[in-house]
């Protein structure tokens, strides 16, 4: 699954460890996400999508038809 969470995270400054620490995974768990390697839980992607500052997870996540 693709995801925006790199281009979110940096424009707030924030490194994967920092989004890790934040959301409770590893860095690599950040990386795999970013890198569509891993899907994450629901509960998962709505703890990233408000700790990225988004209201909806359809911001961060992007879902194949």
């Amino acid at each position: 699954m693709e995801t925006k969470i790199r281009q979110f995270r940096q424009k707030l400054g924030m490194t994967q460890q920092e989004l890790a620490d934040l959301v409770g995974v590893t860095r690599q768990t950040v990386n795999a996400l970013e890198n569509a390697r891993y899907n994450p839980s629901l509960l998962l992607a709505h703890n990233i999508t408000k700790t990225l500052g988004k209201k909806y997870i359809e911001d961060i996540f992007i879902f194949d038809d």
